[in-house]
């Protein structure tokens, strides 16, 4: 690290405040930096930003007021816009009206939604999005696109313009309106040179009688993002109970499932769950990978809610066996506040639905 005094011009007494400390330090920015980006313009957005808006380390994208209907999923490519993309016959089938009351996006279905945050970020800072929490325990998937995207959900160091997101509900349909948040975006100085994993595995032991889990009910109702606690479980879910440690997951179904380890990240990391290797086994365990600064340091800790699909044919699962990764990087500093304060849902947690399910 190196030291850079800055000094007065001449005649001038130095100030304790024009030292500043300039450091080659790469990883994750934290909350306060966030709010410096919206203060320089460097994200800008539509509408003011909300209350909870900036998580610890990472920002909440809020959907726009229209949303186009997809013949299919695509990224732009190096030479256009998304823009210029949806102006081309048989891309997209329909705009949808997302004001008044808001409007239902059907499973099976990809959608296409700007967003009220658009970005211009200066040199050295890319970013890189996840679904929320509650977004991926619902099945919904999305990804971030932007212009000339060639990959997503990354953002590159130094772009400009706007941001979208690819929403797909793949087991229920839900009701979404302006302003509503599926995704969040982590911002980044560099690549850290160094990065640490934790396997995580998972428990089909639970105390006697409880469930291990959740298996979505096919053909269930309409999920509002807003209704939170206001869904009945036993309308969209029911329990999973294994039998001598094992369950069995059927093809393309969709399971909430509970981390055997309880997980915790220090104020100075943020950590992301990743696919652990495929030959592990072929399904996907955790849809929405953000872990903020913070989180299960409460005491006890806190398990990691996984969200699992088998791939094709069925696949037993057993107590303890390897289903993700949890990879930790740097912060730059440690955040003003850490996941776990007001508006934490899910701090503490063990085997836990989406905030919109009754308790």
């Amino acid at each position: 690290m190196a030291l850079i005094l800055v000094f007065p011009a001449a005649g001038l007494m130095p100030e304790p405040n024009r030292v500043q400390v300039m450091a080659d330090i790469s990883g994750v920015i934290p909350d306060f930096e966030i709010e410096d980006l919206l203060k320089s313009g460097a994200i800008r957005c539509d509408e003011a930003p909300e209350p909870g808006q900036i998580q610890p380390a990472s920002l909440d994208l809020r959907l726009a007021v229209d949303a186009y209907r997809l013949r299919a999923s695509f990224l732009p490519g190096k030479d256009r816009t998304v823009a210029e993309m949806l102006q081309e016959p048989g891309i997209h089938l329909h705009r949808i009206d997302l004001t008044q009351e808001g409007a239902v996006l059907e499973t099976g279905c990809v959608y296409l939604v700007p967003l009220q945050e658009s970005l211009r970020l200066p040199a050295g800072l890319s970013a890189r999005a996840n679904p929320k929490s509650s977004t991926g325990r619902i099945d919904v998937f999305t990804r971030l696109v932007t212009n000339k995207g060639k990959a997503f959900d990354e953002v590159p160091m130094g772009y400009s313009g706007p941001l979208y997101l690819e929403v797909s509900p793949r087991t229920f349909p839900i009701k979404v309106r302006p302003g509503d948040r599926l995704a969040q975006l982590r911002f980044k100085k560099k690549k850290p040179e160094t990065l640490r994993e934790k396997v995580v595995s998972i428990d089909l032991e639970p105390p006697a009688g409880e469930p291990a889990g959740y298996r979505a009910k096919a053909h269930s109702g309409v999920v509002d993002l807003r209704g939170l606690g206001a869904h009945e479980v036993s309308q969209f879910w029911e329990p999973v109970y294994p039998q001598n440690g094992r369950i069995v997951l059927n093809p393309e179904e969709f399971y909430i499932l509970v981390s055997r380890e309880t997980v915790k990240v220090p104020a100075n990391e943020a950590a992301e769950m990743a696919p652990i290797a495929p030959e592990l086994g072929e399904f996907r365990a955790h849809y929405a990978g953000f872990f903020d600064p913070g989180f299960g340091t409460n005491k006890g800790g806190s398990r990691a809610v996984l969200e699992v699909r088998s791939r094709d044919v069925p696949f037993i699962l057993e107590h303890g066996q390897p289903v993700a990764k949890l990879i930790y990087e740097p912060m730059t500093e440690k955040p003003r506040h850490l996941y776990g304060g007001q508006g934490s849902n899910y701090q503490g947690q063990g085997l836990k639905l989406s905030k919109h399910f009754a308790v």
